[in-house]
């Protein structure tokens, strides 16, 4: 399918093999824990994020009682530290030390949605790894954001969504990412369908399946041509813009974004997103000393669109593909009006 190259080179894979367009986000999430939780009496723990996004929590429960393993015990959340916003990743890596002999998977965000903090992905993977566990990553807020690398990193598997930074649409098409090392491994059970079937023998009907290669035998059906076609014209136009070019202008926006609020509104909006630009994408989560619904509903009637996540967090992220400094400039000094209305 033509996304395959295009994908493969935004996340790092290594071949479009390990590349697969398909589905929604927590479909894929549980189509891929299916096959790699695979709990045992010793190790049966599942490791994500305080504050995950909803779904994800969600589903990894739920795969866990499919497994009849209890999330109260079962269950491992890393959590910030009192009195801070985000989760250090020597914390992290505490947690893998001392826990991993438990673990059967690690199941966390490339980008934390909340407070926009982007993981070690190539840290924390390594280290789990090395205890012996599967590391998956939910890429919703990273694919398209930040820089991948997943077949070097040794990511066991990945999903995502197409309708944040890759600009498809809401209930765009998601995808997934196999790492080579597991294609034509089928010792686990997984779900199959008519699309699981090798492209070259699937209108031959038989009886039995003739697995896909890689990522491509988790597809159950014909993904939809609708949700491909603008998933596909934005994937081009990724493609004619160079990521060391988005990253630098990324970079530079946000930077400038991050700078205007700490230079006007620094006594109004305090800034929980990393302040490292290494440890952060596109986003940053603001949160204010009044009430955040009133400074959203007036940043609305003057024709500002932007995203609240309760309880107190509204994202900005200015995207290096269509943004401009003009706009971040012309945002700041309406919320600043909005700010100085309100006092």
């Amino acid at each position: 399918m033509y996304p395959k190259p295009l994908l493969a080179k935004i996340i790092g894979a290594a071949k479009e093999s390990e590349v697969a367009v398909m589905n929604g986000l927590t479909v894929n999430l549980h189509l891929l824990m299916i096959n790699f939780y695979r709990p045992t009496l010793k190790k049966y723990k599942i490791v994500i994020e305080d504050h995950a996004f909803p779904s994800d929590r969600y589903a990894v429960v739920s795969q866990m009682k499919l497994h009849n393993v209890n999330p109260n015990d079962g269950l491992i959340t890393c959590k910030p530290r009192k009195g801070e916003e985000i989760i250090r990743t020597e914390d992290i890596l505490r947690v893998l030390e001392e826990e991993g002999d438990s673990v059967a998977l690690v199941m966390l965000s490339g980008v934390q949605y909340y407070t926009g903090q982007k993981f070690d992905i190539k840290v924390i993977t390594e280290a789990a790894k090395t205890k012996g566990c599967i590391v998956g990553w939910d890429l919703a807020h990273a694919i398209g954001n930040v820089k991948l690398a997943l077949h070097e990193w040794n990511v066991d598997f990945a999903t995502w969504c197409s309708y944040k930074y890759l600009n498809s649409g809401a209930g765009g098409i998601s995808g997934i990412f196999v790492h080579e090392l597991h294609h034509g491994k089928n010792h686990h059970p997984q779900l199959l369908g008519w699309w699981s079937n090798a492209q070259s023998t699937r209108f031959e009907m038989r009886k039995e399946v003739d697995i896909a290669e890689g990522a491509d035998s988790f597809r159950l059906c014909n993904p939809p041509p609708l949700l491909v076609a603008p998933h596909m014209a934005s994937l081009e136009i990724f493609d004619q813009a160079p990521e060391s070019e988005r990253m630098a202008k990324q970079y530079l926006l946000t930077g400038y974004l991050e700078w205007l609020i700490s230079f006007l509104l620094k006594d109004e909006v305090k800034i929980i997103t990393p302040a490292i630009p290494r440890e952060r994408g596109c986003q940053l989560s603001f949160v204010f000393k009044r009430d955040l619904k009133e400074v959203h509903k007036e940043l609305e009637s003057r024709g500002i669109v932007c995203d609240v996540r309760l309880p107190s967090v509204m994202r900005i992220a200015p995207t290096p593909l269509y943004n401009k400094y003009e706009e971040v400039y012309r945002f700041v000094i309406i919320l600043k009006e909005v700010l100085e209305a309100e006092s």
